[in-house]
């Protein structure tokens, strides 16, 4: 195995290209020599690895960055999340993401620690829709808490290429890191536990479908590997198989999944609070179409 792709499995929170950077300048050694990123490793290599401090690591700092608030109080924010937002900084995204706008927006928010301010849980940068967030330490770790004990229960709504086989159901299926593509999750027997629920609400006449889903955990790319595996993926999810066929009359410029309802015990309060946030409107629009593609099919019938 190549050097770097060997080091990408193993330090997954690093990309490869930056490994490979890692490599040329001499911070990653095999048996004390440089080599390069395509060295082939064998039995027995000693590889040392050294890494400088990443820019990633610094602290987020104040951003304007466009997002809506459904609610807010003292100790939390509700926000609706547009599509192409990342949540928090990360290797290949250190600004412009919701954490850099919270910290610009609630100039208390900057004295929370660690380079996640706030941030209880999260969204992939092209799924919409809810995100709760904290507002104190203590708020942090009771909502952190909450989502472990999963405590808190989340519905989606997505679009799919097709219905799974059966129009409702659940699966049980653990989630880990996939072996080669380490963009990529897969259903793995060593993977962590993972169950989601689906209910298909509509179908449509070329062959998408319209879906509720519920996470009982939240597992990374869950609810996408999930239906995938059911062969059902999200319409628009290239990384899992939802690519929309050229001909198709849908455009799908991202995954077409949204975070709609979100349900939790409010930390100081004690009450139970239920928000839901509408389907962005790139994602209702196409169900425009779709529905009225539908009615013109049985009138045409």
């Amino acid at each position: 195995m190549r050097l770097d792709h060997y080091l990408a499995l193993h330090f997954s929170e690093h990309s490869r290209s930056s490994l490979g950077k890692h490599i040329r300048s001499s911070h990653i050694l095999v048996n004390d020599k440089q080599v390069k990123p395509g060295y082939r490793v064998h039995p027995g290599d000693i590889v040392q690895v050294d890494f400088p401090p990443l820019v990633a690591e610094n602290e987020p700092q104040a951003q304007p960055v466009d997002f809506g608030v459904l609610y807010e109080d003292q100790s939390l924010l509700v926000i609706n999340k547009p599509p192409g937002l990342v949540v928090h900084p990360a290797a290949g995204h250190a600004d412009n993401t919701l954490v850099n706008g919270l910290l610009h927006r609630y100039n208390d928010m900057a004295s929370l620690e660690g380079g996640r301010p706030g941030i209880v849980h999260r969204l992939d940068k092209d799924t919409s829709g809810i995100i709760l967030v904290a507002r104190t330490e203590q708020v942090q770790a009771m909502l952190s808490a909450a989502f472990k004990e999963r405590k808190v229960r989340k519905t989606y709504h997505a679009l799919l290429v097709r219905p799974p086989a059966e129009l409702s159901g659940r699966l049980v299926a653990p989630i880990g890191r996939h072996p080669v593509h380490r963009k990529k999750m897969a259903i793995r027997p060593d993977g962590r536990y993972a169950a989601t629920v689906w209910n298909i609400l509509e179908t449509f006449s070329n062959g998408l479908c319209f879906a509720e889903i519920g996470i009982e955990t939240g597992r990374t790319h869950q609810i996408r590997v999930h239906m995938s595996s059911l062969h059902a993926p999200v319409a628009g999810d290239h990384l899992y198989g939802g690519k929309l066929e050229n001909t198709s009359e849908v455009v799908a410029q991202r995954q077409f999944l949204h975070a709609s309802t979100l349900v939790f015990t409010h930390p100081v309060t004690d009450e139970e609070c239920q928000f839901t946030a509408p389907l962005w409107p790139d994602m209702e629009q196409v169900l425009s179409q779709l529905r009225e593609r539908n009615k013109n099919a049985d009138h045409g019938s």
